[in-house]
């Protein structure tokens, strides 16, 4: 890939279909395609959410958070499902459901279908964690973002989902 110096970030029409924009790092400059670009910028997601992440619980790291947001948005299931939900392996799974049942935030029960399975569900504990987390999320977002407009915060909203429907 072409490598050049230039002082501006600035978009290039180009005989590709994609247009080329050129970005700064450091004095150097390369040209990437905006999908590259995306790739790049989602990179800096890792950030914001570890950011974030500090705003939780001590006792409540960023997997037990994960576990309680999906069994808040998609009900009580096995530990099977909530595996196949969250895209990690069941033996991870596994490890944040113990933790966080012994803090009384979910409960097992037998599974009326197949008794060897047990079934996951929120507790009142869970939901009232789940609400303290929301609201630390939010008021961290305020902070951050305080010199943003409602609609750029909206645009980011909208694209967000969009970006999220198409994977």
């Amino acid at each position: 890939m072409p490598t050049q110096t230039m002082p501006t970030t600035q978009t290039v029409p180009t005989t590709r279909t994609a247009q080329i924009t050129r970005t700064t790092q450091t004095a150097r400059t390369t040209l990437t395609t905006p999908h590259e670009e995306l790739a790049r910028r989602l990179t800096g997601i890792g950030a914001v959410k570890r950011e974030l992440a500090r705003n939780l619980p001590p006792d409540c790291p960023p997997g037990t958070a994960a576990v309680l947001t999906v069994l808040d948005r998609h009900g009580e299931m096995r530990l099977s499902r909530l595996a196949d939900l969250m895209a990690v392996d069941i033996s991870v799974t596994s490890r944040h459901v113990s933790h966080i049942t012994a803090r009384g935030w979910i409960e097992r029960e037998p599974d009326p279908g197949d008794g060897r399975c047990r079934i996951l569900r929120l507790t009142p504990a869970g939901r009232a964690l789940l609400a303290e987390i929301g609201a630390r999320y939010t008021a961290a977002l305020e902070r951050a973002l305080h010199d943003w407009s409602v609609q750029d915060i909206d645009v980011l909203n909208t694209l967000l989902a969009r970006l999220r429907s198409s994977f």
